[in-house]
């Protein structure tokens, strides 16, 4: 039984290779698409932590009292 799932979950790996390394209408496959927008999807997700960070910051410094 062990097996037979081994051979299923191999299979859908490939499978998922296969489609992402495939070249698309546009001559690019979807994973040089991923890979281009990395530093966009990067400084994106810096701004989010920054501003999660300020809102922490902020929240702390409400509910602190000396």
């Amino acid at each position: 039984m062990h097996l037979l799932k081994y051979i299923i979950v191999g299979a859908a790996v490939g499978y998922g290779i296969n489609y992402i390394t495939k070249k698309g209408e546009n001559g690019r496959s979807i994973i040089e698409d991923l890979a281009d927008n990395v530093p966009h999807w990067y400084d994106e997700g810096k701004k989010v932590v920054l501003e999660t960070i300020n809102t922490v910051n902020d929240t702390l410094k409400s509910r602190t009292t000396f």
